[in-house]
């Protein structure tokens, strides 16, 4: 597998992948992080895409089986300035993966992206909704510590932060 980023013409693609995840989210407990909403928008993807932060996923036969938001510096994500509950480990410059899909057509698709992420900057932040226990569970297994929790600006559901400082 490898990353790039993504294209206008990947946009197809990346909308049919996160069709797949709403639907497997909600298979699995999870059908409020992205279901009622539709999320994430297209016309976000495309934002995404022109400002340089939007990424694909591709496996060995170069075919789109995943995506991603990825982000890095000095408080990069405005939502993470407030965090209850507990605190965050570092206040060092971190990466961020927002929006991670895959299309299931492998195992391992998500902890390639999030360990290509932790590779670009070693200290990453990351939330999840409580509901999205995949996500927890790769994030965790991945030496990912649960710091607080964060509230988005898309909706008023909670979002458990997790941080890791350090490769």
């Amino acid at each position: 597998m490898r990353i790039r980023k993504s294209t206008e013409q990947d946009v197809p693609r990346m909308l049919a992948i996160y069709a797949r995840a709403r639907r497997f989210m909600a298979e699995h407990g999870n059908p409020n992080q992205w279901g009622p909403r539709q999320w994430p928008p297209e016309a976000l993807l495309h934002r995404d895409i022109a400002e340089g932060h939007s990424y694909v996923c591709l496996n060995d036969a170069d075919e789109v089986v995943g995506t991603f938001f990825f982000v890095q510096g000095k408080d990069v994500e405005p939502t993470y300035r407030g965090i209850e509950g507990g605190a965050w480990l570092d206040d060092s410059p971190y990466g961020v993966v927002h929006r991670i899909a895959s299309d299931g057509s492998e195992r391992g698709i998500g902890r390639f992206c999030m360990n290509w992420a932790l590779d670009q900057c070693g200290h990453m932040r990351i939330d999840t909704h409580g509901d999205n226990t995949v996500m927890q569970n790769l994030v965790t297994s991945l030496g990912f510590v649960h710091c607080g929790t964060i509230y988005v600006t898309e909706d008023n559901d909670p979002r458990l932060a997790y941080e890791k400082v350090g490769r």
